[in-house]
């Protein structure tokens, strides 16, 4: 652990001319970003109460000790070919970086084996996976980079690990720190469009598992799931009952990553945007809830996990260099 952040030097995120509208940075980023056709090496993990999530790893190119293995969350209903995960990846790739992608709980393609998920602060697989990387390359310094519901899950870790944390370095690119505020943030205006996409995916994955479990643990039926017509009702009525909490607010009460933020101990980029059509104002934090390992970024426009730069012809993505350059000044590499 590094006994300070070391300073951070960056040029700010200022949005193409053409995508200054929120939505647009939002939607254009999926289309936009180039296609990368990377091959990964897929691997299973047993988990401790019987189920599995994958990893799929890219390898480096070098593999020296001071090269970096870069361990990526992805957001809500993501996997590997979610964009900011295949850009990521191909960074990994330029740089000669090992790189893993985890996939949470059934988010490869395949249901998982038990009635649960994943949510915004389980952080149990995520610490068990970090675990084991760090044992596969001890002597190598381990990033964690997490999007949305990632990087809550990835800053919630954090602050839970504290002094004893294995990473090196964390970046989390609009994490919904309070999700509570989100969750009626998503379910307002056009917002609505993304909480229709995002609870459609929730919603056929759940009827999956319906199906898949005769005796599933909670009295839902495919009817009432077929009438979720927000996400925090479907936090309420299957979220949070089928992970252990009271109801939607004990599970956002207990899962947001912003009461973790002052126990931070490594070095971590936070970057939110002011337009982001996913996240309410109350995920910004406070100075007073920031540990002085944290640089704290707020762009004034970007959307969600979108800050697309440059000109029609040859648009750029600001995270494909904002992040790899973090990392470099923290690991001195």
């Amino acid at each position: 652990m590094q006994d300070q952040i070391r300073p951070v030097s960056h040029t700010p995120f200022q949005p193409a001319w053409w995508l200054k509208h929120a939505h647009l940075q939002t939607i254009f980023a999926k289309y936009l970003s180039p296609k990368h056709r990377l091959n990964t090496e897929a691997e299973t993990i047993t988990l401790p109460d019987g189920d599995e999530v994958q990893l799929n790893w890219l390898p480096s190119k070098t593999g020296s000790n001071n090269t970096p293995v870069i361990i990526l969350l992805h957001g809500l209903a993501g996997d590997i070919n979610s964009h900011y995960i295949q850009a990521m990846l191909a960074q990994c790739n330029t740089l000669g970086w090992t790189a893993v992608l985890l996939h949470f709980r059934g988010c490869n393609g395949k249901p998982n084996k038990l009635p649960r998920a994943y949510h915004s602060g389980d952080t149990a697989d995520a610490a068990l996976v970090i675990t084991q990387v760090k044992r596969r390359y001890p002597n190598r310094p381990l990033v964690a980079v997490g999007y949305s519901l990632g990087g809550n899950v990835l800053l919630k870790y954090c602050g839970e690990q504290a002094g004893q944390n294995p990473l090196s370095a964390a970046v989390a690119v609009c994490p919904p720190l309070s999700l509570s505020a989100c969750a009626k943030r998503i379910n307002t205006g056009s917002s609505k469009l993304y909480q229709h996409y995002l609870l459609g995916r929730l919603k056929h994955s759940t009827l999956r598992k319906l199906e898949q479990f005769a005796d599933f643990p909670l009295p839902l039926t495919p009817q009432q799931v077929r009438r979720f017509s927000s996400i925090e009702q479907f936090d309420e009525y299957y979220t949070a009952p089928i992970h252990g909490f009271l109801n939607a607010q004990d599970y956002y009460q207990k899962a947001s990553g912003k009461a973790f933020l002052r126990h931070i101990c490594i070095p971590t980029l936070i970057i939110h945007a002011k337009d982001d059509p996913f996240l309410s104002a109350e995920v910004i934090p406070e100075a007073n809830e920031l540990s002085p390992y944290i640089h704290y970024e707020l762009t004034s426009g970007g959307g969600h996990v979108g800050f697309i730069y440059g000109s029609p012809l040859k648009p750029k993505f600001w995270l494909n260099q904002r992040i790899p350059h973090f990392i470099t000044e923290q690991l001195a590499i």
